[in-house]
């Protein structure tokens, strides 16, 4: 049977009537659907908080929606075996193309919260955290005008939440969008200032590419025809900084938090869980694995991660942070083999990533008089990764070419020189870099 509204009243004998339009979505996929979708759809039994969602760039998802009504089916895949149910918070799903409708919806009074997941690449900021207003990013543009419009409307205040996979989410947006209203009037900057309120995120939650074979379970398991499910893991998570001044829905009770703080949070994911990713992903495949579980079910693998774990975790001592919790949550997801993360993709932009998820945690463990061994092991299976000659992607690939040409063939200098790419001050250490080598030869 087709999945929509109709069909679903009839088969639960039951109302499911679009809820009330509250939310603006702004990137439309299956991150969004997986996470705050089913967050508002696990706490608005009454339907008081419907989204609509604009897509981000193709209109296919606002499409194949529409169809359902903007139902979707969640399938939530663990060891133990799939989970299915019908998420409705999405009350309209349209293409972004359509840009009276994406003013329209932005501007209507009742809609009191713009959430985005547009990636890092939709915020377009340069070198000293800003935009080029002469050509601007195109979706903020349009949040920028459709704001705009909502000003001259009527007013009322309004917060924007970034959850994008950013560091300062929130404080980026508000930069962006601080340049943009710099085009407009005095008084649309003061009623930017007073009456929108920017949310910083950190949030978590594995979403596989939905296959044909996820397509046809959801129909064999469930009787529903849905083109568009949405697979997921059992674990999700959001942490949220700043003031909704119009209201929101109970996240909360889903599981979401609510901090003066978002930092500390935001260095945990980073160093727990982006760190040991970036471990498993080099160390993984240079001992023969393909996916994190299997990477994780390595003795060597787990011990590496838990010898960088012990590191990490001296830099994170602020309250809530729950990390024997999390650590233990994380080591189930990792061992959760029917979600395939393969290692391959985590492994992408290694430059970039190691400097964010592994350098703050070296530099602290060296300042304080420690060895640092753990980050030492994630740098050596880095290089020696890089060093194998197997094809990798990363957008410094001409530099980290030229790092390893230039030691002509010492392969104790091409660690060195890969090393300067990411930190000068660790590839000059050589306490550090004589830890590097020497887990080199082990």
């Amino acid at each position: 049977m087709k999945l929509n509204r109709a069909n679903l009243a009839n088969a639960t004998e039951s109302s499911v009537t679009p809820s009330a339009e509250r939310i603006v979505h702004i990137g439309l996929g299956a991150f969004h659907r997986a996470h705050q979708a089913w967050y508002t759809d696990s706490v608005d039994s009454n339907g008081e908080w419907g989204i609509v969602a604009f897509t981000g760039r193709s209109p296919q998802a606002a499409d194949e929606l529409a169809e359902q009504d903007g139902l979707f089916t969640l399938v939530t895949r663990s060891e133990a075996g799939d989970e299915f149910s019908v998420v409705k918070s999405i009350s309209r799903a349209v293409d972004i193309n359509d840009a009276n409708e994406f003013v329209s919806a932005i501007a209507n009074p009742n809609v009191v919260i713009v959430t985005l997941t547009i990636t890092e690449a939709g915020y377009g900021m340069d070198a000293n955290g800003h935009i080029d207003t002469s050509n601007p990013p195109r979706l903020l543009h349009r949040l920028a005008v459709a704001l705009e419009t909502r000003r001259r409307e009527h007013g009322k205040g309004i917060a924007v939440v970034s959850c994008d996979n950013i560091p300062n989410n929130g404080g980026l947006l508000q930069t962006a969008m601080t340049d943009l209203f710099g085009l407009f009037s005095s008084d649309a900057m003061r009623w930017l200032e007073d009456k929108v309120s920017f949310v910083s995120t950190s949030v978590d939650r594995i979403t596989p590419r939905t296959t044909a074979s996820d397509i046809e379970t959801v129909a064999s398991e469930t009787g529903w025809n849905d083109v568009s499910p949405v697979v997921t893991e059992p674990f999700t998570d959001w942490v949220l900084e700043g003031e909704f001044p119009e209201g929101r829905p109970d996240w909360h009770l889903a599981g979401a938090k609510f901090v003066d703080e978002l930092e500390p949070f935001e260095n945990r994911k980073l160093w727990l869980l982006n760190g040991a990713h970036s471990l498993l992903a080099y160390l993984g495949q240079l001992r023969g694995h393909s996916t994190v579980a299997q990477a994780i079910a390595d003795a060597e693998c787990l011990d590496a991660v838990e010898g960088f774990w012990a590191e990490a975790e001296r830099g994170l001592t602020a309250p809530g942070l729950e990390l024997p919790r999390y650590k233990t949550a994380l080591l189930e997801r990792f061992s959760n083999s029917r979600i395939e993360h393969q290692l391959a993709q985590i492994a992408n932009d290694g430059s970039t990533k190691l400097r964010v998820r592994i350098v703050p945690t070296a530099l602290r463990e060296l300042a304080d008089g420690n060895s640092a061994d753990g980050c030492a092991r994630v740098f050596q299976a880095w290089a020696a990764f890089l060093l194998s000659g197997t094809k990798f992607n990363d957008s410094r690939a001409v530099e980290i070419r030229e790092a390893i040409r230039s030691a002509k063939g010492d392969q104790a200098a091409a660690t060195r020189n890969l090393i300067a790419l990411v930190s000068e001050e660790l590839a000059a250490n050589d306490q550090f870099m004589g830890q590097v080598l020497e887990l080199a030869t082990i």
